[in-house]
């Protein structure tokens, strides 16, 4: 969910009414017709040439999804990685009308609102939308779609809290207690996802008049601040793959799946652990480009990102959960990995409205 590479300017003027007719031809395959390819091996009929993806730099295609969207459209496809979920939608709003790709991938409920007012998207209603948990389309207008989710929560050392004969903290107020002091990391909301996501929830939990509160109390308690994820888990954090000195941080729910992949046989337990209490959601989207050069394979691209042969790679990938419902898990995910059954979330246009300020008054209030 994050961090690259200057994009390729392209130039394209398409209709919407022909964008949605060719969606609609499109859509006539059938449920299965993503993850089938032409019977012959030829290209089937519709659009041809280059799909480009704008993403953020966690976000690739690997050999094998490659080569099955490319066989089964006919279109090659390009990722153009662009820095952190927050830098790829800045440049999609300076570049409005004349996009840099086809199709924008990784914005999150973060950004979504401020993507959707800059009018950066033509509608896709994609192929097997209707088996996509209904809380996780945050737009009826079918502008983005969801193809991944994910939780922000804290982890702990479990063998830490273990050797110190210290329960984990419960929920959030808890690392406000002076017996976690100088144990928590967290990341700058202004610079992470992940940091950004924890104040939200942080604001969800305390309200308007309380979350500044909050951390002023982490931060007597003697909370860290990392600039990124990776400073906090690798660098800082004690637990798992961590070289640091801190046993609690802020990452995901997917850690520790993350931290036991590989190993055979599997443990009981993940050298690390989830406060689920904590947790925070995240919810990925895709959405064709308007004024994209490829509309059609755009919306080729996304039907394919709700694929069952995707989405089942989603886990291992990414390490975030897939969207469709009923997508077997892998087992390292199945138990290992948290998602919360009622996490923190806030409406997009609420995150929209006050980030700038959160951010603003969370940076005087905890650096300065």
């Amino acid at each position: 969910m994050s961090t690259r590479a200057p994009f390729r300017r392209r130039r394209a003027a398409v209709a919407a009414a022909a964008l949605a007719a060719t969606l609609v031809a499109a859509s006539c395959g059938g449920d299965d017709s993503a993850d089938e390819g032409p019977a012959d091996g030829a290209a089937p009929d519709g659009p041809s040439g280059e799909v480009v993806v704008v993403a953020h730099d966690s976000f690739d295609l690997d050999d094998d999804m490659r080569a099955a969207f490319e066989e089964e459209t006919g279109l090659t496809v390009t990722v153009q990685q662009g820095g952190d979920a927050v830098s790829v939608v800045n440049q999609a709003i300076l570049t409005a009308g004349d996009p840099l790709g086809d199709v924008l991938f990784g914005l999150d409920d973060a950004t979504l609102s401020r993507a959707l007012d800059a009018d950066l998207f033509v509608p896709h209603e994609a192929e097997r939308l209707d088996e996509v948990d209904p809380a996780l389309v945050l737009d009826d207008e079918h502008r983005v779609t969801p193809i991944d989710h994910g939780a922000v929560c804290v982890n702990y050392d479990a063998e830490w809290f273990a050797s110190e004969g210290l329960e984990p903290p419960a929920d959030l107020a808890a690392l406000a207690d002076p017996a976690y002091a100088d144990m928590l990391v967290v990341q700058n909301p202004a610079s992470s996802s992940p940091g950004l996501a924890f104040l939200t929830a942080s604001v969800a939990e305390f309200g308007e008049d309380g979350w500044l509160d909050y951390w002023q109390g982490l931060e007597d308690n003697g909370v860290d601040v990392a600039a990124d994820w990776s400073d906090a888990y690798y660098t800082r954090f004690s637990g798992g793959a961590g070289e640091g000195d801190r046993p609690l941080v802020v990452s995901y729910g997917s850690s520790p799946p993350a931290e036991v992949l590989g190993l055979d046989p599997l443990p009981e337990e993940a050298p690390t652990g989830v406060v689920e209490s904590t947790c925070v959601r995240q919810i990925e989207f895709a959405g064709v480009l308007a004024g994209a050069e490829n509309p059609e394979g755009a919306a080729l691209l996304i039907d394919f990102l709700l694929s069952d042969r995707f989405q089942e790679s989603i886990p291992l990938t990414y390490f975030v959960h897939p969207v469709i419902e009923g997508t077997e898990l892998p087992e390292v995910f199945e138990r290992f990995a948290v998602d919360p059954d009622d996490p923190y979330q806030l409406e997009p246009e609420v995150v929209a409205d006050n980030r700038d300020r959160w951010i603003d008054e969370w940076t005087d209030a905890v650096l300065r």
